[in-house]
Formats: C-alpha cells, structure tokens, sequence
C-alpha cells in the first residue's frame, strides 16, 4: 500500500540533522556559518522542528551546498521502501524478478540510481573537505 506525497509527513529539522551529519558538520560550525544570533542549542532546537521557513531552509541549504528540495522532500522511510522492495528474495544476480509480471526495475534502472548515488556521496565528501578546511581556516586565524 503506497501513500501519496500529500499523505507523507516530511521532518524537515530532522532531514536537515540527517544531511548535516552525512557531511560531517558539527551543529556548532553551522551555527556558525548561519550567523552570530546563531549557536549550537538553536540547531539543536531547529532539527527538531517539523517545517522550517523557507527562507531560513534555503540558508541552511546554501551553507550545506545541497537543495532546499532535498531538505523539503527527504522521506526516509519512503527511500527504505523502494529499497526494500527493488529486491526480494527471489531476485537473482541480475537484479530481475522471474515472476508472470513485468518488472518496473530493471538492470538500467537500478545502476543509474546507483550511479547517482555514488555521486552523490563523493559530492558530499568533497564538501565535507571544504568545510573542514574552512573551519581549519577559521581557528587559524583566532
């Protein structure tokens, strides 16, 4: 049974947590890439936080180098889904189902979404490096 995107109930504060984490960035250095009235007891409060303003989604999206969209749309439990149901336990190596229906996920399908992926990833472990590099930067200089 699938729900439709109306249904679906995004945490934005909590997909802002699971992307900065991803990247490695501490709640401090965004709190300081946000601004002085900023610290980190504010983003603790702010990923918890079900809807954010736009405004201050697109900030945090900028200094995060990712897409507002990917903040606002993230469904984890959705992306486990479609995992989860890419593969069953009749699968075979070739990542095709031999059943009487068609398959809607085949080889190209899933190595594109794998492809992307590891893009993905490598973007966001370059970004991790720039950001660390800034914060080395930055206490350096104090």
């Amino acid at each position: 049974m699938t729900q439709n995107n109306s249904n679906r109930k995004i945490h934005q504060g909590r997909n802002i947590k699971r992307f900065r984490e991803m990247l490695g960035i501490k709640q401090d250095a965004l709190a300081f890439e946000l601004g002085e009235d900023w610290n980190q007891q504010k983003i603790s409060l702010l990923e918890q936080k079900e809807a954010i303003e736009s405004s201050l989604l697109q900030q945090v999206a900028q200094i995060l180098k990712i897409p507002a969209e990917a903040i606002e749309n993230f469904d984890e439990e959705q992306a486990v889904n479609i995992i989860a149901n890419t593969f069953t336990n009749s699968d075979h190596a070739t990542g095709f189902v031999y059943n009487n229906y068609p398959t809607f996920n085949p080889v190209e399908t899933i190595l594109q979404i794998h492809n992307e992926k590891i893009a993905l990833y490598e973007r966001m472990l370059q970004e991790k490096d720039e950001m660390m590099l800034r914060l080395e930067q930055l206490l350096q200089n104090k």
